[in-house]
């Protein structure tokens, strides 16, 4: 009975940590790996998981002692205080020093963490977040102002946690900020309004969603690649309808939804200071750790500079692929690192900074409106892929650096375990009829 009790409380431990890491933005197939070394350090050789976006499910034992423990996987997402306490706890796991009683009551705790700073500065970090990225995308002071503005109100509207409105809010938040930047354009220099309308509605976008769905379809995870790959194209269409709704009672030409041409109107260092305050927004709203910060913005400019350095040198496409691989890199470098931070940290405001899931916005809410969208959203779709693609190379490059080929797959199957027959009676006393 002990032993059982044991096993049903590591199988609850693995769950809980699968489900943390869902909770973080990771992807299947490193939360699978993770659960593997966690099981491995507590003696669960015979562990086994299956691991998708919506469900958990962890078998411990083997033969007839199998036990299957599943959960649903919940919408829930992390701050940044909360994926920097949980993977103190996986690191934990990972050497097996902590009991798994004790660690599903820390996970409890990480699941009620209050922010760590409050909703006035969370807000307030929004709005910064949404002018630092405005610097980077439609680079003109009023648009920086009218970011900031926007990206307040929507950190206002994000405070409200109930599900039934979660739902409807990226629709809601779209046609409010479309309305209002349609309508100040008219009477404002605010540099490109479609790009403009990205910053205030960063955080809805699914640029992460549409990276990792790429990851694990290259990764050979099929189905959670593509459920994530439909769920970030549906959010992206509930994001252009509300655009395009705020267009149509605006009164809004066809043509002022196609992008103008990415002309600056401010020095070029104004990026940097953009880098810098998008950093501090993310820091804020994200009630992150102080000693995230430096990482973060580390990651962000890697990010930026790969980027630019690829646009320039290989075309914009490509801007994004070397951007990415750059980025990946050396976000796992600042997690191998003993004061380093998780990667999901200083991972997802890069994404943001390169913006996938934007070119992917302003590529449908063309394709829509316009009469010659479609090509350009088949541009922003190969986009996408680079960034992918690029985030895959990096991981790949990373993992055959510290790994090599200890991670090559054989195909294998299990014999089940053969249970001695017990000796009769006269087996015993006659040694010559024993089989």
């Amino acid at each position: 009975m002990p032993d059982a009790v044991a096993r049903a409380a590591l199988r609850q431990f693995l769950l809980g940590l699968a489900q943390g890491m869902n909770a973080s933005a990771e992807s299947v197939d490193r939360i699978r790996d993770t659960m593997t070394e966690v099981a491995a350090a507590y003696g669960g050789d015979d562990t086994d998981f299956v691991v998708l976006p919506t469900i958990i499910l962890v078998e411990t034992g083997g033969d007839e002692e199998s036990r299957v423990a599943i959960r649903s996987a919940t919408n829930a997402s992390f701050r940044f205080d909360q994926i920097a306490v949980l993977y103190e706890l996986i690191a934990r796991a990972r050497t097996g020093s902590v009991p798994p009683l004790d660690g599903i009551a820390r996970l409890n705790e990480i699941g009620a963490m209050r922010p760590r700073l409050g909703w006035v500065t969370r807000t307030l970090g929004h709005a910064v977040l949404t002018t630092g990225l405005a610097l980077l995308l439609a680079p003109t002071w009023q648009g920086a102002i009218v970011a900031f503005v926007l990206g307040a109100g929507i950190g206002l509207l994000k405070l409200v946690r109930s599900p039934t409105l979660q739902l409807v809010m990226p629709i809601a938040a779209a046609f409010v900020c479309a309305t209002a930047v349609f309508l100040l354009a008219e009477v404002v220099e605010i540099g490109d309004p479609i790009r403009l309308l990205i910053a205030p509605l960063v955080t809805f976008l699914p640029g992460g969603v549409l990276t990792t769905a790429t990851v694990e379809l290259a990764a050979g995870q099929m189905i959670s690649g593509a459920s994530r790959l439909i769920y970030g194209f549906v959010q992206l269409a509930l994001l252009a309808f509300g655009i395009l709704a705020a267009g149509s009672v605006v009164g809004v030409e066809s043509r002022s939804y196609e992008p103008l041409a990415t002309a600056s109107f401010l020095p070029w260092w104004v990026a940097l200071i953009g880098i810098l305050v998008f950093a501090l927004g993310n820091y804020l709203h994200f009630s992150a750790p102080a000693s995230t910060f430096g990482w973060v913005l580390l990651a962000l400019i890697v990010a930026y500079a790969g980027q630019w350095a690829g646009a320039v040198l290989l075309g914009a496409t490509m801007g994004g692929f070397i951007g990415a691989v750059a980025m990946t890199l050396a976000v796992f470098w600042i997690a191998s690192l003993r004061h380093g931070v998780p990667a999901q940290i200083t991972f997802l405001p890069a994404f943001w900074l390169l913006v996938p899931g934007a070119a992917g916005l302003v590529g449908l809410t063309e394709a829509v409106a316009t009469d010659s969208g479609l090509a350009d959203f088949m541009t922003a779709l190969v986009s996408v892929m680079s960034i992918a693609l690029g985030v895959l190379i990096g991981t790949a490059l990373y993992r055959v650096v510290h790994h090599g080929a200890e991670e090559i797959v054989q195909f294998a199957v299990a014999a089940p375990t053969v249970v001695a027959r017990a000796p009769r009676v006269w087996e015993r006393l006659l040694p010559w009829r024993r089989r």
